[in-house]
C-alpha cells in the first residue's frame, strides 16, 4: 500500500480535505478503507528520515551538555542548572524513543 503524504494533521476535517483533493486516495479509500485509513493515521510511522534527526538532535544535546559541563568544571566553574537540565532531558528523550514499545496481547 503507498504510504499517505499531504498536509493532513491527524484530524477529521484534514482527513476529508487530503481525499476531497486527491483522486488517487480516493481510489485507495474505495479498495480498502480500513488500510487508508490505518495509513492516514500514523503517517510518520515509517519516515525514518524525521526519526533520525530527532535522535540526531537529542544526542547533540546530549554531548554538548557534557563537553560544556566538563570543560566549565575544568575551568573552575560551576556548570549552571539549566545545562544539566537539558542534558537530563536529552537522555530521558533518547531513552524513551530507543526503548522498545510494549507488545500488546
Amino acid at each position: 500500500m503507498k504510504e499517505i503524504t499531504g498536509t493532513g494533521d491527524g484530524s477529521i476535517e484534514g482527513l476529508h480535505t487530503m481525499v476531497a483533493s486527491n483522486p488517487e486516495m480516493q481510489e485507495m479509500f474505495k479498495k480498502d478503507p480500513v488500510k487508508a485509513l490505518a495509513a492516514f493515521a500514523r503517517p510518520l510511522d515509517s519516515d525514518k528520515v524525521v526519526y533520525r534527526i530527532v535522535v540526531g538532535s537529542l544526542g547533540a544535546a546530549v554531548l554538548i551538555a557534557l563537553t560544556g559541563s566538563i570543560i566549565l568544571v575544568a575551568l573552575g566553574k560551576e556548570s549552571p542548572d539549566v545545562l544539566v537540565a537539558l542534558g537530563s532531558a536529552s537522555v530521558g528523550a533518547l531513552a524513551g524513543l530507543l526503548a522498545p514499545s510494549p507488545k500488546k496481547g
